[in-house]
């Protein structure tokens, strides 16, 4: 008898920009010979959501949507955005709120309507029994409050692309939040590396965010989930695990999270 391959679960992947192309079909080969058989895709705007949905129709079982208004996508109409969101998500099977929070990045000046959007869809989720998928850039302080805010029993998910402190991952962790792991742990002066070497392995779930942050050796170039892979093994490296057991237990973290 051989032992089951282990399956790796990217919890975050925005692979549905591919929607309807061979190279969607190209990278979701690439990612079943990696042992990537989970991939979660969040949307980030209204007219993403489209794509989202023909990725997983063609891959229903690999594939599994969320749906929210990214705060990057947070403008003037927000409040249209939401209301086009909210309206898909009573039309689909979703498995989180996401990709919502924080971005001080880019424009500081939309917070305001930014935390607005954040409670509304927090509340969708509360209300749903979902994770939400938090995007946090430049901006941990600010969100940080507003989770204190938010807390309650229904309050959970994964802070995804996490690339915070020990303190701020601890932070996170207490407020009852799993650690989304990407290629910048891979980065030689990124510091990510000592912090997840001290986090335990039930807080932590792998993530690409694809077509973005591609880890080493693939800096610089676009991103896939197949390279998953290459996160999976350096925080494997970091955790004095083998890559079976790391998939096996972040694999978990994600199901438990998400429900499925």
């Amino acid at each position: 008898m051989h032992s089951k391959p282990y399956i790796l679960t990217d919890t975050h992947t925005h692979i549905y920009y591919h929607a309807g192309t061979e190279k969607l079909k190209e990278q979701m080969d690439r990612c079943f010979d990696r042992n990537i058989q989970k991939l979660f895709l969040p949307n980030v705007d209204t007219e993403s959501i489209p794509l989202v949905m023909d990725t997983v129709h063609a891959y229903p079982t690999h594939c599994f949507p969320m749906l929210g208004l990214h705060p990057c996508s947070v403008k003037e109409n927000y409040k249209e955005e939401l209301a086009n969101i909210e309206k898909a998500i009573a039309e689909h099977k979703i498995y989180a709120i996401g990709e919502i929070g924080l971005d001080l990045y880019w424009d500081k000046t939309t917070l305001e309507i930014q935390k607005d959007a954040f409670r509304t869809q927090v509340a969708w989720a509360k209300s749903l029994n979902l994770p939400i998928d938090i995007h946090c850039r430049a901006a941990f302080d600010e969100l940080f409050v507003l989770l204190k805010e938010l807390k309650d029993d229904k309050l959970f998910g994964i802070l995804h692309c996490f690339t915070g402190t020990l303190e701020q991952a601890k932070q996170a962790i207490d407020l009852g939040f799993a650690l989304g792991i990407g290629g910048v742990v891979t980065y030689k002066n990124s510091g990510l590396d000592q912090v997840v070497k001290q986090v335990d392995l039930k807080h932590i779930v792998l993530e690409t965010d694809a077509p973005y942050l591609a880890p080493t050796p693939f800096r610089g170039k676009e991103n896939e989930s197949s390279y998953l892979y290459h996160v999976a093994e350096k925080v494997a490296d970091l955790q004095e695990v083998t890559i079976e057991t790391l998939a096996t237990i972040t694999t978990e973290n994600a199901k438990r999270i998400f429900g499925i």
